[in-house]
Protein backbone atom coordinates (compact mmCIF):
# COMPACT_ATOMS: atom_id res chain seq x y z
CA UNK A 1 0.00 0.00 0.00
CA UNK A 2 1.36 3.58 -0.80
CA UNK A 3 0.12 7.06 -0.48
CA UNK A 4 -1.18 8.81 2.57
CA UNK A 5 -2.74 5.33 4.36
CA UNK A 6 -0.01 3.56 3.63
CA UNK A 7 2.56 5.96 5.41
CA UNK A 8 -0.32 5.72 8.29
CA UNK A 9 -0.60 2.06 8.39
CA UNK A 10 3.83 1.93 8.68
CA UNK A 11 3.82 4.68 11.62
CA UNK A 12 0.39 2.70 13.49
CA UNK A 13 3.11 -0.54 13.54
CA UNK A 14 5.96 1.17 15.16
CA UNK A 15 6.46 0.54 18.96
CA UNK A 16 4.40 2.76 21.03
CA UNK A 17 7.27 4.71 22.95
CA UNK A 18 6.84 6.94 26.41
CA UNK A 19 9.96 9.24 27.21
CA UNK A 20 10.40 8.78 30.43
CA UNK A 21 13.63 9.81 33.13
CA UNK A 22 14.66 6.53 34.75
CA UNK A 23 16.71 6.59 38.17
CA UNK A 24 19.62 4.28 37.18
CA UNK A 25 21.44 4.05 40.72
CA UNK A 26 21.88 0.71 41.80
CA UNK A 27 20.70 -0.59 38.38
CA UNK A 28 22.71 -3.32 36.55
CA UNK A 29 23.58 -2.77 32.70
CA UNK A 30 25.00 -5.32 30.57
CA UNK A 31 26.60 -5.10 26.97
CA UNK A 32 27.72 -7.54 25.05
CA UNK A 33 30.21 -6.27 22.57
CA UNK A 34 33.51 -4.48 23.14
CA UNK A 35 33.79 -2.75 19.37
CA UNK A 36 32.93 0.54 19.02
CA UNK A 37 29.08 0.74 19.16
CA UNK A 38 29.42 -1.67 23.01
CA UNK A 39 32.21 1.60 23.40
CA UNK A 40 30.08 4.15 22.93
CA UNK A 41 26.73 2.18 24.97
CA UNK A 42 29.21 1.89 28.11
CA UNK A 43 30.86 5.49 27.90
CA UNK A 44 26.96 6.56 28.35
CA UNK A 45 25.58 4.17 30.72
CA UNK A 46 28.81 4.23 33.16
CA UNK A 47 27.99 7.53 34.03
CA UNK A 48 23.87 6.45 35.46
CA UNK A 49 24.47 2.95 36.32
CA UNK A 50 26.63 -0.35 37.45
CA UNK A 51 27.72 -1.29 33.77
CA UNK A 52 29.33 -4.44 32.79
CA UNK A 53 30.64 -5.31 29.13
CA UNK A 54 31.62 -8.81 28.03
CA UNK A 55 33.84 -9.55 25.29
CA UNK A 56 36.41 -11.31 23.41
CA UNK A 57 37.93 -7.85 23.27
CA UNK A 58 37.66 -4.37 23.76
CA UNK A 59 38.46 -0.61 22.15
CA UNK A 60 41.21 1.22 23.41
CA UNK A 61 39.04 3.52 25.36
CA UNK A 62 37.26 0.31 27.01
CA UNK A 63 40.54 -0.65 28.38
CA UNK A 64 40.52 2.71 29.88
CA UNK A 65 37.35 3.22 31.50
CA UNK A 66 37.41 -0.60 32.62
CA UNK A 67 40.06 0.53 35.52
CA UNK A 68 37.09 2.61 37.11
CA UNK A 69 33.77 3.23 35.68
CA UNK A 70 32.71 -0.30 34.84
CA UNK A 71 33.28 -4.03 34.72
CA UNK A 72 35.39 -5.27 31.56
CA UNK A 73 34.94 -9.33 31.16
CA UNK A 74 37.14 -11.29 29.12
CA UNK A 75 35.09 -14.33 27.10
CA UNK A 76 36.68 -17.14 24.91
CA UNK A 77 34.86 -19.27 22.40
CA UNK A 78 31.47 -19.90 22.21
CA UNK A 79 29.17 -18.70 24.84
CA UNK A 80 26.20 -21.26 26.42
CA UNK A 81 23.06 -20.16 27.29
CA UNK A 82 23.94 -20.65 31.52
CA UNK A 83 26.84 -18.51 30.69
CA UNK A 84 24.85 -15.79 29.33
CA UNK A 85 22.31 -16.31 32.01
CA UNK A 86 24.82 -15.94 34.41
CA UNK A 87 26.36 -12.35 33.06
CA UNK A 88 22.81 -11.09 33.13
CA UNK A 89 22.08 -12.43 36.64
CA UNK A 90 19.97 -9.22 37.95
CA UNK A 91 20.13 -7.20 35.00
CA UNK A 92 17.67 -4.52 34.82
CA UNK A 93 18.82 -3.71 30.94
CA UNK A 94 20.57 -6.03 28.52
CA UNK A 95 22.20 -5.07 25.21
CA UNK A 96 23.71 -7.26 22.50
CA UNK A 97 26.24 -4.93 20.12
CA UNK A 98 28.74 -8.18 18.80
CA UNK A 99 28.82 -8.70 15.19
CA UNK A 100 27.45 -11.72 15.10
CA UNK A 101 23.14 -11.02 14.64
CA UNK A 102 22.07 -14.41 15.65
CA UNK A 103 24.02 -14.39 18.82
CA UNK A 104 22.90 -10.96 19.35
CA UNK A 105 18.80 -12.34 18.73
CA UNK A 106 19.77 -15.19 21.23
CA UNK A 107 21.00 -12.82 23.84
CA UNK A 108 17.99 -11.28 23.86
CA UNK A 109 15.78 -13.88 24.20
CA UNK A 110 17.18 -15.35 27.24
CA UNK A 111 17.21 -11.46 28.63
CA UNK A 112 13.75 -11.48 28.39
CA UNK A 113 12.95 -14.81 29.31
CA UNK A 114 15.17 -13.56 32.60
CA UNK A 115 12.34 -10.40 32.42
CA UNK A 116 15.41 -7.63 31.60
CA UNK A 117 14.24 -4.85 29.18
CA UNK A 118 16.36 -5.45 25.69
CA UNK A 119 18.35 -2.44 23.67
CA UNK A 120 19.03 -3.82 20.24
CA UNK A 121 21.36 -2.86 17.51
CA UNK A 122 19.45 -4.64 15.50
CA UNK A 123 16.31 -2.72 16.35
CA UNK A 124 14.43 -1.15 18.99
CA UNK A 125 12.84 -3.93 20.97
CA UNK A 126 11.71 -2.67 24.55
CA UNK A 127 13.72 0.98 24.38
CA UNK A 128 15.49 3.28 22.16
CA UNK A 129 18.32 5.18 23.70
CA UNK A 130 18.51 8.66 23.11
CA UNK A 131 20.53 11.65 22.08
CA UNK A 132 20.85 13.43 25.31
CA UNK A 133 21.65 17.40 25.95
CA UNK A 134 21.97 18.06 29.56
CA UNK A 135 22.91 21.36 31.32
CA UNK A 136 22.79 20.67 34.90
CA UNK A 137 19.71 20.10 35.89
CA UNK A 138 18.16 20.82 32.50
CA UNK A 139 18.22 17.67 30.34
CA UNK A 140 16.78 17.25 26.44
CA UNK A 141 16.20 13.62 24.76
CA UNK A 142 15.92 13.56 21.43
CA UNK A 143 15.17 10.35 19.95
CA UNK A 144 14.05 9.02 16.29
CA UNK A 145 12.80 5.88 17.25
CA UNK A 146 15.29 4.17 15.79
CA UNK A 147 14.61 5.80 12.56
CA UNK A 148 17.93 8.04 11.86
CA UNK A 149 20.79 7.80 15.08
CA UNK A 150 22.20 10.50 12.46
CA UNK A 151 19.74 12.77 12.84
CA UNK A 152 19.57 12.66 16.51
CA UNK A 153 23.05 13.56 16.75
CA UNK A 154 22.44 16.47 14.40
CA UNK A 155 19.84 17.61 16.25
CA UNK A 156 21.41 17.74 19.52
CA UNK A 157 24.26 19.49 18.16
CA UNK A 158 21.89 22.25 16.43
CA UNK A 159 19.79 22.17 20.03
CA UNK A 160 23.15 22.59 22.10
CA UNK A 161 23.70 25.48 20.31
CA UNK A 162 20.83 27.17 21.27
CA UNK A 163 20.82 26.66 25.01
CA UNK A 164 22.93 29.26 26.68
CA UNK A 165 24.53 28.94 30.04
CA UNK A 166 22.00 30.91 31.64
CA UNK A 167 19.22 28.37 30.78
CA UNK A 168 21.17 26.04 33.78
CA UNK A 169 21.57 28.96 36.24
CA UNK A 170 18.06 29.87 36.00
CA UNK A 171 17.29 26.45 36.80
CA UNK A 172 19.12 26.64 40.26
CA UNK A 173 17.34 29.44 40.35
CA UNK A 174 14.08 28.17 39.95
CA UNK A 175 14.55 25.47 42.37
CA UNK A 176 15.44 27.69 45.29
CA UNK A 177 12.56 30.07 44.41
CA UNK A 178 10.14 26.91 44.93
CA UNK A 179 11.45 26.11 48.63
CA UNK A 180 10.99 29.78 49.31
CA UNK A 181 7.73 30.17 48.08
CA UNK A 182 6.30 27.10 49.43
CA UNK A 183 7.37 28.07 53.26
CA UNK A 184 5.48 32.04 52.43
CA UNK A 185 2.63 30.88 49.95
CA UNK A 186 0.23 28.07 50.40
CA UNK A 187 -1.66 28.46 46.91
CA UNK A 188 0.12 26.58 44.50
CA UNK A 189 -1.18 27.83 41.80
CA UNK A 190 -0.07 31.38 43.30
CA UNK A 191 3.53 30.25 43.24
CA UNK A 192 3.44 28.90 39.48
CA UNK A 193 2.12 32.49 38.57
CA UNK A 194 4.90 34.03 40.51
CA UNK A 195 7.55 31.14 38.93
CA UNK A 196 6.33 32.25 35.92
CA UNK A 197 6.59 35.96 36.01
CA UNK A 198 10.09 35.12 37.16
CA UNK A 199 10.93 32.87 33.94
CA UNK A 200 9.14 35.89 31.56
CA UNK A 201 11.58 39.10 33.58
CA UNK A 202 13.95 40.29 31.32
CA UNK A 203 15.90 41.69 34.25
CA UNK A 204 16.27 38.25 36.37
CA UNK A 205 17.21 37.17 32.95
CA UNK A 206 19.95 40.29 32.39
CA UNK A 207 21.29 39.27 36.10
CA UNK A 208 22.19 35.96 35.59
CA UNK A 209 24.84 36.67 32.37
CA UNK A 210 26.48 38.21 35.44
CA UNK A 211 25.77 37.21 39.10
CA UNK A 212 23.35 34.19 40.35
CA UNK A 213 22.70 36.51 43.96
CA UNK A 214 22.38 39.89 41.50
CA UNK A 215 19.41 37.55 39.68
CA UNK A 216 18.05 36.40 43.43
CA UNK A 217 17.84 39.25 44.64
CA UNK A 218 15.54 40.65 41.16
CA UNK A 219 13.43 37.25 41.73
CA UNK A 220 13.09 37.71 45.34
CA UNK A 221 11.09 40.88 44.89
CA UNK A 222 8.63 38.60 42.93
CA UNK A 223 8.23 37.06 46.39
CA UNK A 224 7.52 40.28 48.40
CA UNK A 225 4.54 41.41 45.45
CA UNK A 226 3.39 38.19 45.95
CA UNK A 227 3.29 38.94 49.69
CA UNK A 228 1.79 42.27 49.20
Amino acid sequence: MTGKSGNRLLQDSKPKLLPLMIDMTDRKVVIFGGGKVGERKAVLFSRYASTTVISRDFTHILQDLGDEELKLITTTGTMSDDEILDYIDSAFLVIPTTNDREFNIRIANIAHQRGCLVNSVDGLDDLAIPSIVERGDITIAISTRGASPALSKYMRTKIETVIPAEFETMALLQKEMRVRLKVSIPDQRERASILWAILEDEDVWSALTHSYEQALEIALKHLSNGND
